[in-house]
């Protein structure tokens, strides 16, 4: 009978491990929509996160998903993401535009565009989300451009990638 103890206790351990560990991911999406000279960009990242680290550089008292939301938190999400996440094409830094965004569940969509392209021969990324809060922080980039899909995991020690569709 204390076999079958110590089995079942070996067993759960593990699930007591996972249950106590927090995973920290961010998941974006970046697809470049030729038609409009657009690259249109989704990046998801985990509400509680992001409000700690909006209420750590700029307002103690910001609450996400809340119904008394302040008028300025999108400005916050907005000005955090212009620090965190910058692309450059075709060797040029360009400017990515904030176009709002949505909760969906538990994390953030936020929506955001660079206009005006014309053509992606090469695209380089940089994305620090939540490495300042979250040593363990991986980021995620799903990308399709010009009919080619990558997918990169951005860590705090590998912050920037480049691809080259030449």
């Amino acid at each position: 009978m204390n076999s079958i103890k110590v089995t079942l206790l070996a067993l759960a351990f593990p699930l007591f491990l996972s249950v106590a560990h927090k995973y920290y991911v961010s998941v974006t999406q970046i697809e470049y929509v030729k038609e409009k000279k657009s690259v249109q960009i989704i990046t998801r990242i985990d509400a509680d996160d992001l409000e700690r680290a909006l209420q750590e550089r700029f307002d103690k008292n910001i609450n996400l998903t809340t119904i008394d939301e302040k008028s300025t938190v999108d400005e916050y999400i907005k000005k955090y993401l212009k620090q965190k996440l910058q692309i450059r094409i075709n060797t040029k830094e360009v400017a990515i535009n904030f176009v709002g965004k949505e909760y969906e569940n538990d994390q953030v969509a936020c929506y955001l565009e660079i206009e005006n392209i014309t053509a992606i021969n090469t695209i380089e990324i940089s994305n620090t989300v939540l490495y300042d809060l979250f040593p363990k922080q991986k980021n995620i980039v799903k990308s399709k451009i010009n009919s080619k899909v990558n997918n990169l995991i951005f860590t705090k020690e590998d912050t920037n990638q480049y691809i080259n569709f030449k």
